[in-house]
């Protein structure tokens, strides 16, 4: 494999540094249902990317959070699925 067909660092930072608000918006919530869902149904630790300092992802990350503690909530009502 040549080193032209490989993505370079330089171009992934970039595409990174090119991310939209709503592209932050829906990192933020996934990282905030898992974080929600996992702590209230007791599962696991989650590792989460954790950019505070841009506000989209800071706002995704509250309201999936407390999307995933509810539907956490609602499996357990529900009970086990067989």
């Amino acid at each position: 494999m040549s080193l032209a067909s490989r993505p370079s660092i330089v171009g992934v930072l970039l595409l990174a540094a090119c991310e939209s608000g709503d592209e932050a918006y829906d990192r933020g919530y996934d990282d905030g249902f898992a974080v929600g869902y996992n702590t209230a149904c007791e599962i696991r630790a989650t590792m989460i990317a954790g950019d505070w300092s841009n506000a989209d992802y800071s706002r995704g990350y509250a309201d999936g959070q407390t999307d995933g503690t509810v539907a956490c909530n609602r499996d357990r009502r529900a009970g086990p699925s067989e």
